[in-house]
């Protein structure tokens, strides 16, 4: 039987799961789904407690923008109401901020460690750290009127929640400079076109799309599957060689696993 079930484990989050896919949606669109670190502390509870049968997890925004960003109100004097005073914590010096920021980050990056397949479905403006959101997925498929930014700069500040790596790790050095430096959107041509985006379709094509990609997704045996992903997460980060290990090593485990499933059934007379 298929599990279903939706949950709301945040005022801005919404959690759908059907199986072996679970969907998040930033659910706050009369702020163009503008983000909190509260919201990303549940992120990362989300992604660090992902129950074992979710294979895919599916990033999404409610409404026209998949993210506006950080919400503004987090830089004005006070914050925002239930959230940490950014501006006050500057009093406790750059590293007692540092600190603050790094457990920030854990809700972008830990969508890179989590065991299942991650993909953004991205329509509309994603700016800042909707963008470094969009950034954590293993891919990204975006409507035609998908606009990205890093935006960070028009307020005098650096992107800062894993984004700057993931970027320059797709479109390279000079090209991930020029995007943070300026805040130039990029539309989604360029986004397929630079490997930012897998693909891009009409706005009204997008959820079908994705789960048409999720489908494919399911077909694939599961342990290959997640072995595959192993094979491609940080493997900018490895040499040839080591690629190489990774890649025998990964189908060792397959061969074997498939040997003693073979063995097992001959045994039972399956």
């Amino acid at each position: 039987m298929t599990t279903k079930s939706t949950s709301r484990p945040h005022p801005r989050l919404r959690v759908d799961v059907d199986g072996a896919v679970m969907r998040i949606t930033l659910d706050a669109p009369t702020c163009r789904n503008a983000q909190t670190p509260s919201m990303w502390e549940e992120l990362e509870r989300l992604a660090t407690t992902l129950p074992p049968e979710i294979r895919v997890v599916i990033l999404a925004g409610e409404g026209p923008a998949f993210s506006a960003g950080l919400d503004r109100g987090m830089l004005s004097p006070g914050g925002v109401e239930g959230e940490p005073d950014l501006l006050g914590m500057t009093a406790n010096g750059p590293e007692a901020l540092a600190d603050l920021i790094e457990t920030f980050q854990r809700g972008f990056t830990a969508w890179r460690e989590c065991p299942a397949l991650v993909v953004a479905a991205v329509q509309g403006p994603a700016i800042g750290a909707g963008f470094q959101l969009a950034l954590a997925a293993d891919l990204r498929v975006v409507a035609t009127d998908v606009r990205f930014s890093m935006a960070e700069v028009t307020l005098g500040l650096v992107p800062d929640l894993g984004g700057t790596h993931a970027l320059t790790s797709l479109v390279g050095p000079a090209r991930a400079l020029e995007l943070c430096l300026t805040a130039r959107p990029v539309d989604a041509r360029e986004a397929v076109a630079t490997g930012i985006a897998s693909l891009a379709v009409e706005p009204d094509q997008l959820a079908a799309t994705v789960d048409d990609l999720v489908a494919a997704v399911l077909a694939t045996p599961e342990d290959t599957a997640r072995e595959m992903l192993g094979l491609f997460r940080g493997i900018e980060n490895r040499t040839a060689a080591e690629q190489q290990r990774t890649e025998r090593e990964a189908q060792s485990r397959i061969l074997c696993a498939k040997t003693a499933e073979m063995r097992a059934n001959a045994a039972s007379g399956v």
